[in-house]
Protein backbone atom coordinates (compact mmCIF):
# COMPACT_ATOMS: atom_id res chain seq x y z
CA UNK A 1 0.00 0.00 0.00
CA UNK A 2 1.32 3.16 -0.97
CA UNK A 3 1.29 6.49 1.03
CA UNK A 4 -1.89 7.52 -0.96
CA UNK A 5 -4.08 4.59 -0.88
CA UNK A 6 -4.49 5.23 3.28
CA UNK A 7 -7.73 6.50 3.94
CA UNK A 8 -6.75 8.16 6.91
CA UNK A 9 -3.08 9.38 6.87
CA UNK A 10 -0.98 9.13 10.19
CA UNK A 11 1.89 12.03 10.98
CA UNK A 12 4.40 9.84 9.86
CA UNK A 13 2.52 8.87 6.72
CA UNK A 14 1.70 12.09 5.86
CA UNK A 15 4.97 13.70 6.10
CA UNK A 16 6.15 10.94 3.19
CA UNK A 17 3.51 12.34 1.33
CA UNK A 18 4.71 15.84 1.85
CA UNK A 19 8.55 14.35 1.07
CA UNK A 20 7.17 12.84 -2.21
CA UNK A 21 5.48 16.15 -3.06
CA UNK A 22 8.52 18.04 -2.10
CA UNK A 23 10.86 15.88 -4.61
CA UNK A 24 8.40 16.34 -7.43
CA UNK A 25 8.27 19.92 -6.71
CA UNK A 26 11.84 19.88 -7.28
CA UNK A 27 12.47 17.22 -9.85
CA UNK A 28 9.98 16.56 -11.92
CA UNK A 29 8.35 19.80 -11.41
CA UNK A 30 10.53 21.74 -12.40
CA UNK A 31 11.50 20.34 -15.84
CA UNK A 32 7.99 21.23 -16.34
CA UNK A 33 8.13 24.63 -15.17
CA UNK A 34 11.35 25.19 -17.82
CA UNK A 35 9.18 23.92 -20.59
CA UNK A 36 5.82 25.46 -19.31
CA UNK A 37 8.40 29.57 -19.64
CA UNK A 38 9.95 28.16 -23.07
CA UNK A 39 6.91 27.02 -24.93
CA UNK A 40 4.16 28.95 -23.13
CA UNK A 41 2.00 25.77 -23.23
CA UNK A 42 1.57 23.55 -20.45
CA UNK A 43 2.26 20.06 -21.93
CA UNK A 44 -0.15 17.29 -21.77
CA UNK A 45 2.43 15.10 -20.05
CA UNK A 46 2.21 17.46 -17.32
CA UNK A 47 -1.49 16.52 -16.72
CA UNK A 48 -0.88 12.95 -16.69
CA UNK A 49 2.26 12.73 -14.18
CA UNK A 50 0.06 15.07 -11.88
CA UNK A 51 -2.81 12.07 -12.58
CA UNK A 52 -0.65 9.65 -12.02
CA UNK A 53 0.78 10.48 -9.26
CA UNK A 54 -2.59 10.90 -7.33
CA UNK A 55 -1.77 15.11 -6.79
CA UNK A 56 -5.86 16.09 -8.39
CA UNK A 57 -7.93 13.99 -5.80
CA UNK A 58 -5.91 14.67 -3.28
CA UNK A 59 -8.96 17.01 -0.68
CA UNK A 60 -11.49 14.85 -2.38
CA UNK A 61 -13.63 11.84 0.11
CA UNK A 62 -13.12 8.62 -1.07
CA UNK A 63 -16.62 7.92 -1.79
CA UNK A 64 -16.17 10.37 -4.86
CA UNK A 65 -12.37 8.91 -5.47
CA UNK A 66 -10.07 11.02 -3.49
CA UNK A 67 -7.98 10.64 -0.67
CA UNK A 68 -9.41 12.17 1.79
CA UNK A 69 -7.22 14.78 3.22
CA UNK A 70 -8.41 16.86 6.09
CA UNK A 71 -8.19 20.86 4.46
CA UNK A 72 -5.80 22.14 7.00
CA UNK A 73 -3.48 19.26 6.06
CA UNK A 74 -4.38 19.34 2.39
CA UNK A 75 -2.94 22.82 2.23
CA UNK A 76 0.00 21.81 3.82
CA UNK A 77 1.04 20.02 0.15
CA UNK A 78 -0.63 22.86 -1.44
CA UNK A 79 1.74 24.84 0.33
CA UNK A 80 4.67 23.00 -1.42
CA UNK A 81 3.16 23.10 -4.57
CA UNK A 82 3.25 26.80 -4.90
CA UNK A 83 6.95 26.33 -4.63
CA UNK A 84 6.99 25.10 -7.90
CA UNK A 85 5.67 26.62 -11.55
CA UNK A 86 2.13 28.93 -11.05
CA UNK A 87 0.46 26.64 -13.59
CA UNK A 88 1.34 23.43 -11.81
CA UNK A 89 -0.24 25.32 -8.91
CA UNK A 90 -3.31 25.98 -10.84
CA UNK A 91 -3.99 22.32 -11.93
CA UNK A 92 -3.78 21.18 -8.59
CA UNK A 93 -5.78 24.00 -6.71
CA UNK A 94 -8.54 24.17 -8.86
CA UNK A 95 -9.11 19.96 -9.63
CA UNK A 96 -8.61 19.55 -5.69
CA UNK A 97 -11.80 22.10 -5.24
CA UNK A 98 -14.27 22.40 -7.85
CA UNK A 99 -15.43 19.30 -6.67
CA UNK A 100 -16.69 20.99 -3.39
CA UNK A 101 -19.21 23.37 -5.23
CA UNK A 102 -20.48 20.28 -7.22
CA UNK A 103 -20.80 17.60 -5.03
CA UNK A 104 -23.40 19.01 -2.16
CA UNK A 105 -25.92 19.93 -5.63
CA UNK A 106 -25.31 17.04 -7.29
CA UNK A 107 -27.63 14.44 -9.01
CA UNK A 108 -25.81 11.39 -8.62
CA UNK A 109 -26.06 10.72 -12.54
CA UNK A 110 -23.93 14.05 -12.36
CA UNK A 111 -21.47 12.66 -9.53
CA UNK A 112 -21.13 9.70 -11.88
CA UNK A 113 -20.37 11.59 -15.54
CA UNK A 114 -19.15 14.73 -14.16
CA UNK A 115 -17.78 14.67 -10.02
CA UNK A 116 -15.89 11.56 -9.76
CA UNK A 117 -14.14 11.78 -13.26
CA UNK A 118 -13.23 15.27 -12.21
CA UNK A 119 -11.55 14.34 -8.82
CA UNK A 120 -9.50 11.22 -10.70
CA UNK A 121 -8.32 13.82 -13.69
CA UNK A 122 -10.12 12.73 -16.29
CA UNK A 123 -12.57 15.28 -16.77
CA UNK A 124 -11.74 19.50 -16.52
CA UNK A 125 -14.24 21.50 -15.25
CA UNK A 126 -13.72 25.29 -15.49
CA UNK A 127 -15.24 27.58 -12.90
CA UNK A 128 -16.99 30.27 -14.60
CA UNK A 129 -18.09 33.18 -12.59
CA UNK A 130 -16.33 36.33 -14.00
CA UNK A 131 -17.88 38.63 -16.44
CA UNK A 132 -16.70 41.91 -17.94
CA UNK A 133 -19.36 43.98 -17.34
CA UNK A 134 -20.48 42.86 -14.03
CA UNK A 135 -18.97 41.80 -10.68
CA UNK A 136 -18.57 38.58 -9.29
CA UNK A 137 -21.64 37.73 -7.72
CA UNK A 138 -25.40 39.43 -7.52
CA UNK A 139 -24.90 41.58 -10.47
CA UNK A 140 -23.82 38.97 -13.01
CA UNK A 141 -25.62 39.88 -16.23
CA UNK A 142 -25.18 36.17 -18.29
CA UNK A 143 -29.07 35.22 -17.99
CA UNK A 144 -30.91 32.10 -19.21
CA UNK A 145 -34.61 31.56 -20.68
CA UNK A 146 -36.12 28.15 -19.95
CA UNK A 147 -38.46 26.38 -22.36
CA UNK A 148 -39.10 23.37 -21.23
CA UNK A 149 -36.29 21.02 -20.23
CA UNK A 150 -34.32 23.37 -21.99
CA UNK A 151 -32.34 26.60 -20.62
CA UNK A 152 -31.31 28.93 -23.66
CA UNK A 153 -28.30 30.68 -22.48
CA UNK A 154 -26.75 34.42 -23.27
CA UNK A 155 -24.19 36.10 -21.95
CA UNK A 156 -20.29 36.66 -21.77
CA UNK A 157 -18.21 35.67 -19.62
CA UNK A 158 -13.97 36.39 -19.04
CA UNK A 159 -11.01 35.58 -17.30
CA UNK A 160 -11.81 31.43 -16.58
CA UNK A 161 -9.25 29.45 -16.44
CA UNK A 162 -8.99 26.16 -18.49
CA UNK A 163 -12.02 27.89 -20.23
CA UNK A 164 -10.64 26.76 -23.94
CA UNK A 165 -9.15 23.69 -22.94
CA UNK A 166 -12.24 22.23 -20.33
CA UNK A 167 -14.99 19.46 -20.66
CA UNK A 168 -17.45 21.49 -18.39
CA UNK A 169 -17.73 24.90 -17.70
CA UNK A 170 -19.40 25.35 -14.30
CA UNK A 171 -21.21 28.51 -14.71
CA UNK A 172 -23.67 31.41 -12.78
CA UNK A 173 -26.19 32.33 -14.85
CA UNK A 174 -29.49 33.67 -13.84
CA UNK A 175 -33.30 33.25 -15.12
CA UNK A 176 -34.01 36.48 -17.48
CA UNK A 177 -35.90 39.27 -15.07
CA UNK A 178 -34.88 38.17 -11.87
CA UNK A 179 -32.35 40.52 -9.81
CA UNK A 180 -29.86 39.85 -6.53
CA UNK A 181 -29.41 36.00 -5.55
CA UNK A 182 -33.18 35.00 -6.55
CA UNK A 183 -32.85 33.48 -9.96
CA UNK A 184 -29.36 32.53 -10.40
CA UNK A 185 -28.87 29.39 -11.56
CA UNK A 186 -25.67 27.03 -11.74
CA UNK A 187 -25.03 24.79 -14.83
CA UNK A 188 -22.84 22.09 -15.90
CA UNK A 189 -22.02 23.27 -19.47
CA UNK A 190 -20.28 21.09 -21.71
CA UNK A 191 -17.61 22.54 -24.21
CA UNK A 192 -18.55 20.42 -26.85
CA UNK A 193 -19.32 22.57 -29.89
CA UNK A 194 -22.49 23.90 -28.63
CA UNK A 195 -24.93 26.12 -30.87
CA UNK A 196 -24.16 30.04 -30.40
CA UNK A 197 -21.03 29.45 -28.16
CA UNK A 198 -18.29 30.97 -29.05
CA UNK A 199 -14.53 30.25 -27.12
CA UNK A 200 -12.07 33.11 -27.46
CA UNK A 201 -8.50 31.97 -26.06
CA UNK A 202 -6.88 34.76 -24.35
CA UNK A 203 -4.19 33.11 -22.35
CA UNK A 204 -1.26 35.85 -23.49
CA UNK A 205 -0.95 36.74 -19.77
CA UNK A 206 2.27 38.68 -17.65
CA UNK A 207 2.60 35.54 -15.60
CA UNK A 208 0.99 31.90 -15.11
CA UNK A 209 2.02 31.11 -18.39
CA UNK A 210 0.63 27.75 -20.16
CA UNK A 211 -2.49 27.87 -18.19
CA UNK A 212 -5.16 28.55 -20.46
CA UNK A 213 -7.45 31.52 -19.88
CA UNK A 214 -10.82 32.49 -22.30
CA UNK A 215 -13.28 35.01 -23.15
CA UNK A 216 -16.87 33.47 -23.64
CA UNK A 217 -19.87 34.49 -25.77
CA UNK A 218 -23.64 32.74 -25.50
CA UNK A 219 -26.31 33.63 -28.04
CA UNK A 220 -29.33 31.27 -27.41
CA UNK A 221 -26.57 28.33 -26.35
CA UNK A 222 -29.23 25.28 -25.73
CA UNK A 223 -28.18 23.83 -21.63
CA UNK A 224 -30.61 20.55 -20.67
CA UNK A 225 -32.60 21.60 -17.13
CA UNK A 226 -30.60 18.17 -16.08
CA UNK A 227 -27.74 19.99 -16.20
CA UNK A 228 -28.25 22.72 -13.89
CA UNK A 229 -26.83 22.09 -10.06
CA UNK A 230 -29.13 22.35 -7.26
CA UNK A 231 -32.43 24.13 -7.56
CA UNK A 232 -33.06 27.74 -9.23
CA UNK A 233 -32.12 30.64 -6.58
CA UNK A 234 -29.07 28.48 -5.31
CA UNK A 235 -26.91 29.21 -8.15
CA UNK A 236 -24.65 31.88 -5.73
CA UNK A 237 -24.66 29.74 -2.79
CA UNK A 238 -23.40 26.80 -5.16
CA UNK A 239 -20.55 29.10 -6.21
CA UNK A 240 -19.72 31.08 -3.56
CA UNK A 241 -20.04 28.90 -0.62
CA UNK A 242 -19.19 25.75 -2.53
CA UNK A 243 -16.36 27.13 -4.06
CA UNK A 244 -15.11 30.38 -3.09
CA UNK A 245 -14.66 30.03 0.51
CA UNK A 246 -12.38 26.83 0.67
CA UNK A 247 -10.68 28.29 -2.77
CA UNK A 248 -10.03 31.69 -1.35
CA UNK A 249 -7.62 30.04 2.09
CA UNK A 250 -6.19 27.72 -0.89
CA UNK A 251 -5.05 31.16 -2.76
CA UNK A 252 -3.73 32.08 0.82
CA UNK A 253 -1.64 29.37 1.46
CA UNK A 254 -0.86 29.34 -2.50
CA UNK A 255 1.05 32.98 -1.23
CA UNK A 256 2.44 31.79 1.03
CA UNK A 257 4.39 28.90 -0.29
CA UNK A 258 5.41 31.36 -3.78
CA UNK A 259 6.82 33.58 -1.21
CA UNK A 260 8.63 30.79 0.75
CA UNK A 261 9.91 30.01 -3.12
CA UNK A 262 11.13 33.60 -3.17
CA UNK A 263 12.50 33.96 0.29
CA UNK A 264 14.88 30.73 -0.60
CA UNK A 265 15.77 32.19 -4.03
CA UNK A 266 16.55 35.13 -2.08
CA UNK A 267 19.09 33.19 0.45
CA UNK A 268 21.01 31.26 -1.97
CA UNK A 269 21.71 34.60 -3.79
CA UNK A 270 22.68 36.39 -0.66
CA UNK A 271 25.09 33.46 0.17
CA UNK A 272 26.73 33.25 -3.41
CA UNK A 273 27.14 37.25 -4.59
CA UNK A 274 30.06 39.10 -3.15
CA UNK A 275 30.72 42.47 -3.19
CA UNK A 276 33.47 44.38 -2.63
CA UNK A 277 34.90 40.94 -1.42
CA UNK A 278 32.38 39.93 1.09
CA UNK A 279 28.83 38.16 0.70
CA UNK A 280 25.88 40.29 0.25
CA UNK A 281 24.60 38.01 3.13
CA UNK A 282 26.34 39.22 5.33
CA UNK A 283 25.19 42.91 5.15
CA UNK A 284 23.09 44.19 7.77
CA UNK A 285 20.69 45.67 4.83
CA UNK A 286 20.07 42.14 3.00
CA UNK A 287 19.63 40.22 6.55
CA UNK A 288 16.91 43.16 7.40
CA UNK A 289 15.46 42.21 4.30
CA UNK A 290 15.34 38.72 4.96
CA UNK A 291 14.28 38.71 8.45
CA UNK A 292 11.44 40.65 7.54
CA UNK A 293 10.01 38.18 5.31
CA UNK A 294 10.93 35.42 7.18
CA UNK A 295 8.60 37.26 9.71
CA UNK A 296 6.29 38.05 7.39
CA UNK A 297 5.67 34.90 5.89
CA UNK A 298 5.41 32.78 9.09
CA UNK A 299 2.08 34.94 10.26
CA UNK A 300 0.64 35.03 7.63
CA UNK A 301 0.72 31.10 7.27
CA UNK A 302 -0.55 31.45 10.76
CA UNK A 303 -3.61 32.87 9.76
CA UNK A 304 -4.38 31.09 6.84
CA UNK A 305 -3.80 27.71 9.09
CA UNK A 306 -6.42 29.13 11.11
CA UNK A 307 -8.57 29.99 8.43
CA UNK A 308 -8.26 26.85 7.29
CA UNK A 309 -9.49 24.85 10.69
CA UNK A 310 -12.45 27.10 10.69
CA UNK A 311 -13.53 25.68 7.66
CA UNK A 312 -13.03 22.50 8.78
CA UNK A 313 -15.17 23.03 11.61
CA UNK A 314 -17.83 25.09 10.08
CA UNK A 315 -16.95 27.69 12.42
CA UNK A 316 -19.41 30.80 11.78
CA UNK A 317 -16.83 33.03 10.94
CA UNK A 318 -15.20 31.00 8.59
CA UNK A 319 -16.11 33.20 5.51
CA UNK A 320 -14.59 36.60 7.29
CA UNK A 321 -11.20 34.32 7.88
CA UNK A 322 -11.49 33.08 4.55
CA UNK A 323 -11.44 36.92 3.16
CA UNK A 324 -8.98 37.86 5.71
CA UNK A 325 -6.61 35.08 5.00
CA UNK A 326 -6.26 36.07 1.69
CA UNK A 327 -5.59 39.60 1.86
CA UNK A 328 -3.43 39.25 4.24
CA UNK A 329 -1.40 36.31 2.46
CA UNK A 330 -1.62 38.50 -0.49
CA UNK A 331 0.12 42.04 1.06
CA UNK A 332 2.84 39.65 2.46
CA UNK A 333 3.44 38.13 -1.04
CA UNK A 334 4.09 41.24 -2.68
CA UNK A 335 6.35 42.77 -0.24
CA UNK A 336 8.34 39.09 0.02
CA UNK A 337 8.63 38.82 -3.62
CA UNK A 338 10.01 42.39 -4.00
CA UNK A 339 12.69 42.99 -0.91
CA UNK A 340 13.64 38.95 -2.42
CA UNK A 341 13.99 40.24 -6.37
CA UNK A 342 15.95 43.67 -4.77
CA UNK A 343 18.31 40.82 -2.72
CA UNK A 344 19.19 39.67 -6.45
CA UNK A 345 19.91 43.33 -7.91
CA UNK A 346 19.65 44.20 -11.40
CA UNK A 347 20.66 40.53 -11.88
CA UNK A 348 16.90 39.54 -11.14
CA UNK A 349 15.12 41.39 -13.47
CA UNK A 350 16.68 39.17 -16.26
CA UNK A 351 15.09 35.78 -16.90
CA UNK A 352 17.40 33.33 -16.76
CA UNK A 353 16.81 33.83 -13.18
CA UNK A 354 14.09 31.68 -11.44
CA UNK A 355 13.02 34.82 -8.90
CA UNK A 356 11.63 36.95 -11.85
CA UNK A 357 9.46 34.38 -13.13
CA UNK A 358 8.28 33.87 -9.33
CA UNK A 359 8.23 37.84 -9.26
CA UNK A 360 5.92 38.04 -12.22
CA UNK A 361 3.75 34.44 -10.93
CA UNK A 362 3.24 36.71 -7.49
CA UNK A 363 0.87 39.34 -9.08
CA UNK A 364 -1.92 37.41 -10.22
CA UNK A 365 -3.13 36.31 -7.08
CA UNK A 366 -3.49 39.87 -5.96
CA UNK A 367 -6.74 39.44 -7.91
CA UNK A 368 -7.74 35.37 -8.26
CA UNK A 369 -10.68 34.51 -6.33
CA UNK A 370 -11.32 38.28 -5.75
CA UNK A 371 -9.78 41.24 -5.61
CA UNK A 372 -8.41 42.31 -2.37
CA UNK A 373 -10.88 45.29 -2.02
CA UNK A 374 -13.37 42.98 -2.51
CA UNK A 375 -11.76 41.01 0.59
CA UNK A 376 -11.43 44.29 2.49
CA UNK A 377 -15.31 45.04 2.01
CA UNK A 378 -16.57 41.44 3.81
CA UNK A 379 -14.27 41.36 6.55
CA UNK A 380 -14.97 45.24 7.12
CA UNK A 381 -18.93 44.82 6.87
CA UNK A 382 -18.61 41.87 9.56
CA UNK A 383 -16.29 44.06 11.74
CA UNK A 384 -18.73 46.99 11.51
CA UNK A 385 -21.89 45.02 12.28
CA UNK A 386 -20.18 42.95 14.94
CA UNK A 387 -20.69 40.35 12.79
CA UNK A 388 -16.68 39.12 14.32
CA UNK A 389 -15.10 40.38 16.77
CA UNK A 390 -10.99 39.48 17.91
Amino acid sequence: MTVLDMAVLDDAAFQLLKADVDAWVRGPGEDFANQIEATGIVPPELFLDLKAHGFLGLAAPERLGGKDIPFSRYLELMEIFSRSHASIRMLVHVINGTWRAMDEFATEAQRDQIVRPSVAGDVLVAFTLTEATAGTGADIRTTVRREGDTYYLSGEKQLITFGVKCDYWLLLARLEGSTGQDGTVALLVPNAGLPGAEVIDDSETMGVRGTDHAILHFDNTPVPVANRLGEEGQGLTIMLGGFLLPSRVSVAMSCVGLAERAQELAVEYANRRETFGKKIADRQAIQFYLAENYADIAAARALVIHAAKAFEEGAADAGVLSSASKMIAVDMLTRVTDKALQVHGGSGYWKRNPIERVYRDARAQRFEEGTNEIQKLIVGRAVVTGAVTN
